[in-house]
């Protein structure tokens, strides 16, 4: 009897873990997930690509909260309704005020400004400060290889990518998306005046500084400044420092008359080597040799001196602190 019972005992612990071990091994995936998944990817397809949505459009969206989170990324203190106007572009306002036509409201009233003002005010400080830190930075380049490099950094595209790269697209306010390139550089320099207003110049300059300036770091200057005629360049430098012109003379060859020739030219002057460069013939290998002594008299080798972003700036001006 006793063998009986221990019997029915162990039968009735057998069924209370066989639920259990069936829970264990059973998937954690439900199985309504895989077709549903099927089913909606069929219907994007079917739908074909879709433009994309600004981010303003879902429901949890607080503009002013992203304003303010904004200038707290960029540790600045921005006043919130310049703010609001740095990123509010012309169109936007246009495409409004027509909306409310649409509607029947005769007289429109939106109440916001755009940024063309704050666009210029912070196009005329990105200009000042760039000026005053390459001429820092770069005090033996010629005033034409300056201007180029300020064009270079001034250029739509590089101010509209470090808008883009600080978060400007989702808050510009445009009447088309995405923004285009010249709306987003419009609303980096507006964001630069906003701050100038919003905190003074020298935290303007620092911005400057911080987020276009630096976008020479690791860059070659004569890829951003394009020398068309080095030999007669080098011929004026000389000029200018009462040398004589550079002589150029050969220093060594191999496999004349081949495809594959090369030439190694050196520049002297004064019996000094200045410069010296390899070609496939003769002129280009002077060329090259030119371009070498610039960059000597420039100070712009690729193993230059890295640029000092550090600087600071004197209040109320662009002249830079050494």
């Amino acid at each position: 009897m006793s063998m009986l019972r221990s019997s029915v005992t162990l039968l009735n612990l057998s069924r209370a873990l066989i639920p259990k071990q069936n829970l264990i091994s059973s998937r954690s995936v439900k199985r309504w997930v895989a077709p549903t998944l099927r089913e909606l990817n069929r219907r994007s397809k079917k739908l074909g690509p879709q433009q994309p949505q600004p981010r303003s459009g879902f429901v949890e969206w607080n503009y002013r909260a992203e304003l303010f989170a904004f200038g707290k990324r960029l540790q600045e203190e921005f006043q919130i309704p310049l703010l609001q106007t740095a990123f509010t572009q012309q169109s936007y306002i246009a495409q409004e005020e027509l909306k409310q036509r649409d509607l029947g409201i005769e007289n429109v009233d939106i109440q916001l400004s755009h940024n063309h003002e704050l666009s210029e005010r912070g196009e005329h400080i990105i200009k000042e400060y760039v000026d005053a830190f390459i001429g820092y930075s770069l005090p033996k380049v010629p005033a034409e290889g300056r201007k180029a490099i300020a064009s270079y950094l001034l250029s739509t595209e590089i101010l509209s990518n470090v808008a883009l790269n600080l978060g400007m697209k989702e808050l510009l306010l445009d009447a088309e998306y995405p923004p285009s390139t010249n709306s987003m550089s419009k609303s980096l320099k507006a964001v630069v005046g906003a701050l100038e207003q919003s905190s003074g110049m020298e935290r303007a300059f620092l911005f400057v500084r911080d987020f276009v300036c630096t976008q020479l770091n690791q860059k070659d200057i004569l890829e951003l400044w394009n020398i068309e005629n080095p030999e007669d360049m080098l011929k004026q430098q000389c000029q200018q420092k009462k040398l004589p012109a550079p002589e150029p003379r050969l220093l060594g060859d191999c496999g004349k008359n081949t495809v594959l020739s090369a030439y190694h030219v050196g520049l002297y002057c004064n019996k000094t080597l200045i410069g010296k460069g390899f070609g496939e013939d003769i002129p280009t290998a002077v060329k090259t040799a030119s371009l070498d002594a610039l960059q000597t008299m420039f100070d712009i080798h690729d193993n230059m001196k890295p640029f000092d972003f550090k600087i600071q700036v004197q209040n109320k001006t662009a002249k830079i602190n050494q």
